[in-house]
């Protein structure tokens, strides 16, 4: 088992052993099991998958951050984290709106990294909801 301790800047979101750890880094997608080598990743918006110990998978949705793994202890930190049933569906999807509205602008004062990344975490929170 991993014991997994997700923090935001709220403060602890989760503290829980879990079987796997399942999400996307720069590099790309990895899923971390018991006993994986030590590893230190920067994580891109995205769904991260926790098979809890009776098998159960949950799903979040992630703003990005950081993952520290080593010796079965997993330290997620990350701005923003909701789950499945946490997501406003509707405010994701305005969200969206607006960020696909300023890269549609091409206007030089719009921040484009900003809004791609808003974009982004927009599709991430809409694609985990369903």
């Amino acid at each position: 088992m991993i014991d997994l301790r997700v923090v935001t800047p709220m403060g602890e979101y989760m503290d829980e052993p879990v079987k796997s750890i399942h999400l996307k880094t720069v590099e790309g997608e990895m899923t971390i099991l018991s006993n994986h080598m030590p590893i230190v990743a920067s994580l891109v918006p995205c769904r991260l998958s926790i098979t809890k110990e009776n098998d159960v998978v949950n799903d979040y949705s992630i703003s990005g951050g950081f993952l520290h793994f080593s010796q079965n202890k997993a330290l997620l930190l990350t701005d923003a984290i909701e789950g499945r049933n946490e997501i406003d569906l509707e405010r994701a999807k305005k969200a969206y709106e607006r960020a696909r509205a300023r890269i549609d602008k091409k206007d030089t004062h719009t921040n484009m990294k900003r809004a791609e990344l808003s974009l982004q975490r927009a599709i991430n929170r809409i694609h985990v909801h369903g």
